[in-house]
């Protein structure tokens, strides 16, 4: 019988299905419109809009007190002892953006951070620099997800005429002690259910893989819920954004030993967007857990096709390099990162996904697989241009797709995405 080819393009991913002449196809409409929710137009994902917070968005009040004559302001932080100082330096060995600072500014990063777990007010700092404490405070909140109460701060200026003589500092909270306990018990309820489900004897990547599925399985896309900036968006309402989504990943992998940190930064339409760095077997990548989720594309795509008929996650932002995130997303983070370039983690090479030729054989394994496990679709990623277009011409141009594919109806859809050099297809 004839094969024909009808092809239903958008900017960068195309939509296309191969059909046999004379089967029905009415439902073709249908699903372009539900794999085009997926894949908005004009970009491999969709947006988001700036709700990845720098410290700009946290509430800062700034106060000025003139000081007698006789005080100096050169006072240390009252109960901020120096084995308390110790302590805290040992706890921060894992703190990623602590480690980028400079002794000078550790000092500061600890007495901020004493104020903000122990809830202390008007603590004298070791800096007289507001952009320094800005930045700094960003640093702290950035390694501590688990600080989730906080709203902002406080920084009085005591000055002795025109000399500005100390800075004190102090944290605003959303609740009382009394509710973010409250709160902090649900959270270590929800830690439980999640990592009561990993896997015996999973390594560090099939930890990641396990919570980036978790997370996304547990969580829907929502601008509106409260908490969008914190951890408890997620864990209590099960909603939440962008930043909300990285300091859930980065929540989770800290208590399953997955060494991480929250990047800030923007995507290619220069939006704010929060996304996390991790450390698998000693190699740096990057994750994005926001954009693997369907429930994200579906709002961005601002379509009404169900969700239930969309792909449920997207591994194209587990694990990868620098350069592949660079592609959309730009870094514009408080501390310097380093350059990510193993792909030994990266999702599609660990699930042998990935092509480095046009590998028949290797085909003919992730198609079976894909049917042997019940998937409703697979995608696979090429490791250059000229291998995607290697394999869009002999799949989809010269139709060697069916060689692969159960068509009892002799249609396939499929997506092909350009920016990414992978391509998916339903089964």
């Amino acid at each position: 019988m004839k094969k024909t080819f009808i092809l239903l393009s958008g900017m960068m991913v195309l939509i296309g299905c191969l059909v046999y002449t004379g089967v029905r196809t009415d439902w073709l409409d249908e699903a372009a419109a539900g794999l085009s929710a997926f894949f908005p137009e004009g970009t491999a994902f969709a947006e988001e809009k700036a709700e990845s917070v720098p410290v700009e968005g946290y509430a800062v009040e700034e106060q000025k007190v003139q000081m007698p004559e006789e005080e100096s302001g050169t006072d240390a932080p009252e109960g901020l002892t120096e084995e308390k100082k110790l302590l805290l330096r040992e706890e921060q060995a894992d703190s990623y953006a602590y480690q980028q600072l400079s002794e000078a500014e550790r000092t500061v990063y600890i007495e901020i951070l004493w104020a903000l777990v122990e809830f202390q007010e008007n603590i004298t700092l070791s800096t007289l620099d507001q952009e320094e404490i800005s930045r700094i405070f960003q640093c702290v909140l950035n390694d501590h997800p688990e600080i989730f109460y906080v709203e902002g701060y406080t920084y009085t200026k005591y000055t002795l005429g025109d000399i500005l003589k100390k800075i004190t500092f102090a944290g605003t909270y959303r609740e009382g002690q009394e509710e973010i306990a409250a709160r902090q018990a649900q959270i270590d309820d929800y830690v439980s259910r999640c990592l009561a489900g990993l896997p015996a004897g999973a390594d560090e990547y099939e930890t990641v893989k396990y919570i980036y599925e978790y997370l996304i399985g547990h969580t829907e896309y929502d601008a509106d819920v409260a908490d969008n900036q914190n951890i408890c968006s997620v864990f209590l309402d099960g909603r939440s954004v962008c930043q909300g989504y990285a300091k859930a990943t980065q929540y989770l992998l800290d208590k399953a030993g997955i060494y991480s940190t929250l990047v800030l930064g923007n995507v290619s339409s220069g939006e704010g967007h929060a996304w996390n760095l991790i450390r698998i077997d000693g190699d740096w990548y990057y994750m994005d857990t926001t954009w693997g989720d369907a429930s994200y594309q579906a709002v961005g795509g601002g379509a009404s096709y169900p969700e239930e008929n969309m792909p449920k996650i997207n591994y194209d932002y587990l694990c990868v390099t620098t350069e592949q995130l660079g592609k959309t997303h730009t870094i514009d983070n408080v501390v310097d990162l380093p350059d990510c370039t193993s792909t030994d983690a990266n999702y599609y090479v660990r699930e042998g996904l990935y092509f480095s030729t046009v590998d028949e054989e290797q085909l003919t394994r992730v198609f079976q697989s894909g049917y042997e496990k019940g998937d409703a679709y697979i995608t696979f990623k090429c490791e250059s241009e000229d291998i995607y277009r290697e394999m869009q011409e002999r799949l989809i141009d010269n139709q060697e797709i069916f060689n692969y594919l159960d068509c009892p109806e002799g249609v396939v859809s499929y997506t092909d995405d350009e920016q990414q050099y992978s391509m998916s297809f339903w089964l």
